[in-house]
């Protein structure tokens, strides 16, 4: 089985970095081309990375390696409270997108909520399950903003556990030994990104052949978090009406 290397941001030992290949690449200096910049660079192609492992298939739940807790939170269920945000992780690092949204009753049980759109409900939404009760459906009214049918009765401590998708680990100028939180099959792309970026900025004869490389690394990304699911059926959604 092939092997793919795996590579940390800054290695001044064996010049086998990200940061030392792309200066290579680039045939510059760290004056010419600095650490910071390098670091943006990186952190641009990895919020690229997520954007793609995101998008190209909800099935698979990506997430980047780095982070140190799984993707998961939880806060209070509030009675007569129907809409709830979830703007960031315990951790600070934004949530993209909401995946599946639980919630526990006041004898402690948990149940899985439906999710539902609005343009499925066929009546007004202010009375479409408007007496409060147990949550039954959320409506994702953002990528990171709920709407609950209908609100809870009750209160309840940590009563909602919801899942996510979020932001990547971001690199920092004094990062060393980590690598990036994806797939070695992707790492030469932060390489080729920061080098390009560097060539464009600074007007370097090899912008083309980069340019090239560039798009290579980018076919390889697109390939590589195509949909890993074809045998999963599709299903259509029906209609919901209030059963209250």
């Amino acid at each position: 089985m092939q092997q793919h290397n795996k590579m940390v941001f800054s290695d001044t030992t064996n010049n086998s970095g990200i940061v030392q290949q792309s200066r290579d690449m680039m045939r510059v200096d760290s004056n010419q081309w600095s650490t910071q910049k390098i670091v943006n660079s990186c952190n641009n192609w990895l919020d690229k990375i997520t954007g793609f492992a995101i998008g190209a298939d909800r099935n698979f739940q990506w997430d980047d390696t780095n982070h140190t807790d799984l993707p998961i939170g939880t806060t209070d269920l509030t009675a007569a409270q129907s809409d709830y945000s979830f703007a960031q992780d315990e951790q600070g690092n934004s949530i993209i997108t909401l995946t599946r949204i639980d919630v526990k009753d006041s004898n402690g049980n948990w149940k899985k909520l439906e999710l539902i759109d609005q343009t499925y409900i066929k009546q007004a939404l202010d009375e479409f399950q408007r007496t409060d009760g147990v949550p039954i459906y959320y409506d994702k009214i953002a990528d990171n903003v709920i709407r609950l049918y209908p609100a809870s009765a009750t209160t309840v401590s940590g009563g909602i556990k919801f899942y996510f998708q979020r932001t990547p680990s971001y690199f920092v100028a004094t990062d060393t030994t980590k690598q990036p939180g994806v797939s070695p099959l992707l790492h030469r792309g932060f390489v080729i990104a920061s080098s390009y970026d560097g060539a464009l900025t600074l007007g370097l004869n090899n912008l083309q052949a980069l340019s090239v490389e560039l798009q290579k690394e980018e076919q390889k990304m697109i390939t590589y978090f195509a949909d890993r699911n074809e045998d999963v059926n599709k299903r259509l959604t029906p209609s919901i009406e209030s059963c209250r």
